[in-house]
């Protein structure tokens, strides 16, 4: 592999790298609420209008923000919203899967601007290494110099011990075993000199849809994406929470129980993998199921049972992690077509119904709406959060004060 550097740029929204600590409220509030007018983020920051209209003007100038349409009908001149920018910035978002890798570039609003896709029968270090190199490369490309220089970093969201899993997505053990030695970061570093965080996937799947999906919906939730091996995230007090060691709310591991009563994880009850083995069993391409766009309406003898199985073991999950945090709801999204995902929506809540639910409160069954590029486009927000956004986890009422204080790591966290 050549050695090119994708270098991040010094000038631009880089320059100044984190924010000052009421510019990044603002700009969290206004991620949060959508359009705001200046005088309504000054009640919720408790900042004066005249600070914070000076801090709205040096966002302006700097391309973060932009004003929208001014809201007439009150008293005294039309009040101005303002919204976060078209492509303000921008980073890279890649999912490390078990089917395939996702390498994209999206904007601080959730639009993704630009998307490849590597597939394979099981992931390998080097060959996706390369891939995410020469994506990265013709991305940029397609970028203007302008665009260029509010990319502010990359993602990786990857699933947790990878190696481990060799059995089920039927790699060599020998050859799948060199993962444990892969240092994301370092590997990157090779190619690009922009910053990198590394997340796991289903928690980066969480993320998306906590900042663009229905996560703003409520406060504390469970969050299941169904991949070829389904995951996990939970969101509490509005905040995605990963754990001391970034693997909280590894739901696949639930346990579940086999047709023999035989201890199993969630993992292998309900993921898409087991609908693969059944397109083998049958003669059929199991690379079928992942074609885009997807549609699984002529695989529906096969499909229709998988979606009964899956929905049994996500009810009895969903109890389980009910069990443990009083989540208001779970919200199911995955890898596959919206007609799936509604109809596993609805029977899991049907099965919910019937389930030994003594000393529970059950909890709402809602689908999530982002969609199977949750995970690459989860992965693209770390960076956001890290240098312009606040960790939800800080109170967004009454935390401002005058004069300004600059951001803290140990206060203000990335997700």
């Amino acid at each position: 592999m050549e050695t090119t550097k994708i270098r991040g740029l010094s000038s631009g929204v880089n320059q100044r790298g984190v924010r000052d600590f009421n510019e990044r409220l603002l700009l969290t509030l206004l991620q949060r609420n959508g359009p705001t007018a200046g005088v309504d983020l000054a009640k919720l920051t408790n900042l004066s209008p005249q600070t914070v209209s000076i801090i709205l003007r040096e966002m302006e100038a700097e391309g973060l923000i932009a004003r929208g349409t001014p809201i007439k009908g009150k008293v005294g001149k039309p009040s101005v919203p303002m919204r976060l920018a078209d492509g303000g910035l921008l980073s890279f978002g890649c999912k490390i899967g078990r089917r395939s890798t996702v390498l994209l570039l999206a904007d601080f609003r959730g639009t993704v601007r630009h998307q490849l896709q590597l597939s394979y029968k099981y992931p390998m270090p080097e060959p996706i290494f390369a891939f995410v190199q020469r994506g990265m490369e013709s991305i940029l490309e397609q970028c203007s110099a302008a665009e260029q220089q509010r990319i502010c970093g990359v993602g990786v969201a990857v699933p947790f011990e990878l190696w481990k899993w060799n059995e089920l997505v039927g790699a060599p053990a020998e050859q799948f075993s060199s993962w444990k030695e892969v240092d994301f970061r370092g590997e990157l570093a090779k190619f690009t000199s922009l910053p990198v965080d590394v997340v796991n996937d289903a928690t980066a799947g969480c993320q998306a849809e906590h900042i663009y999906g229905r996560g703003k919906e409520f406060s504390d939730y469970a969050y299941f994406f169904v991949g070829a091996f389904i995951g996990g995230g939970i969101v509490l007090n509005h905040s995605v929470y990963q754990g001391h060691q970034g693997n909280a709310g590894s739901l696949g591991s639930l346990r579940s129980f086999g047709p023999q009563g035989e201890s199993r994880q969630l993992i292998d009850t309900a993921s898409i993998y087991l609908l693969e083995q059944r397109f083998v069993e049958n003669g059929l391409n199991p690379l079928d199921l992942w074609e885009q766009p997807q549609d699984w309406s002529r695989f529906a003898r096969f499909v229709e049972p998988w979606i009964g199985q899956t929905a049994q073991e996500l009810a009895k999950a969903s109890l389980s992690a009910c069990a443990v945090i009083d989540f208001e709801a779970i919200l199911i999204d995955g890898a596959f077509p919206e007609a799936v995902k509604h109809a596993l929506v609805e029977r899991t809540r049907r099965y919910l119904v019937n389930q030994d639910m003594r000393g529970l409160i059950a909890p709402r069954i809602e689908a999530g709406i982002v969609g199977g590029n949750a995970r690459a486009i989860g992965a693209a927000t770390n960076p956001f959060f890290g240098g312009y956004f606040m960790n939800s986890n800080i109170r967004l009422q009454n935390v401002a004060s005058e004069p300004a204080p600059k951001s803290h790591p140990s206060k203000i966290r990335a997700w």
